[in-house]
């Protein structure tokens, strides 16, 4: 089961120790994130937000926002209100001062909040956007459920995932992936398990066809998917 893989395995829930991870390593975190992908995610999310300017969109909902990222670059590539959500405060601050000096503050917001559980009214948003966060979801298909039922009717969900990298550099891959990767992450977050769940998280997490399926599973009524890179990220838009 998807669930079983946590952070840091005690007897809470997913959920719960998800925000504690991401509020221990939240100081560190874009760091560490442009550090370890060689700012190749610089590039996947410049590519979600060429995919999603053809919708043209004036609202949208970036949820798992973390520290931003997403946001300011969908906010940069549209023009849109961008409604930033996530379950950790400690990464939603470090995202508001990113926000504050960019002088975006009135055209990103900051929300906390559950993903499974928004509070949002049905069928509000242009499009929502995800960037490695749906993989951390305690409940995977309540909340793809969620992502579909706030966007509107006829519009997309765009989500960027990590995926595997398949073919003769697969094992390569894999080794930095598991084992230089979370030193790395140990070494710099102080965090001794936040960058051993990423690979044992990835590994766990369906992707290409067997995402689609489960996406259109959800509902969507139309699921198309672009590999980045070989296939270490994948974006996947699913049309409500």
């Amino acid at each position: 089961m998807l669930n079983t893989v946590k952070p840091y395995n005690t007897e809470a829930g997913k959920k719960h120790e998800v925000e504690e991870m991401f509020d221990n390593i939240a100081p560190k975190y874009d760091l560490l994130n442009h550090v370890l992908s060689m700012k190749i995610d610089v590039l996947w999310r410049n590519t979600l937000v060429k995919w999603l300017n053809k919708d043209q969109p004036k609202e949208v909902l970036d949820v798992a926002t973390g520290t931003g990222d997403l946001a300011i670059a969908v906010q940069k590539g549209t023009g849109a209100q961008i409604v930033g959500f996530d379950l950790s405060q400690q990464m939603l601050n470090v995202g508001i001062d990113k926000i504050k000096k960019l002088n975006l503050d009135g055209k990103i917001s900051m929300i906390k909040g559950d993903a499974e559980n928004m509070p949002f009214e049905s069928n509000k948003f242009d499009a929502v956007t995800v960037a490695f966060g749906v993989r951390n979801f305690e409940n995977l298909e309540k909340g793809l459920a969620e992502l579909r039922r706030v966007v509107k009717e006829n519009k997309s969900v765009y989500i960027l995932e990590f995926s595997k990298v398949e073919g003769f550099l697969g094992p390569l891959y894999m080794f930095y992936f598991k084992n230089i990767l979370p030193q790395i992450g140990k070494l710099v977050s102080k965090d001794n398990r936040a960058y051993t769940y990423l690979p044992d998280s990835v590994n766990a997490f369906p992707f290409g066809e067997k995402m689609k399926n489960i996406l259109l599973e959800t509902g969507f009524k139309n699921v198309e998917y672009k590999k980045l890179s070989l296939g270490i990220a994948t974006i996947y838009k699913a049309t409500k």
